[in-house]
């Protein structure tokens, strides 16, 4: 669970897990949409399967199907300067800033 908000992302991380942890955007090193190939670098051997029933599960695909697609959502991979690795789901206005921060 995370939110974008004045150039940073607020991330709940193991370390973090009740207030979050700011992360500024200098510190993206890339940001793309998430393919199978993306995922799998993620993942291992766990992959798309298993990353798409945490994006799509029960809660999200009912959301989907109440929503009717108004809202473009779009599914990324961001990986940090020092190494960490986030898959994340967005809007395509903010997955948009993010690309320009690493541009």
């Amino acid at each position: 669970m995370g939110e974008y908000t004045w150039g940073s992302l607020m991330l709940k991380t193991k370390e973090h897990p009740w207030a979050g942890e700011t992360i500024p955007l200098t510190q993206l090193e890339t940001v793309e949409i998430a393919t199978e190939e993306s995922v799998k670098k993620i993942g291992g051997t766990v992959g798309w399967g298993a990353a798409g029933a945490v994006i799509l599960g029960p809660v999200g695909l009912l959301a989907g199907l109440l929503l009717g697609g108004k809202k473009k959502e779009i599914t990324f991979v961001a990986k940090f300067k020092d190494g960490r690795k986030l898959l994340a789901q967005t809007d395509s206005k903010t997955f948009t800033k993010l690309q320009a921060a690493v541009f």
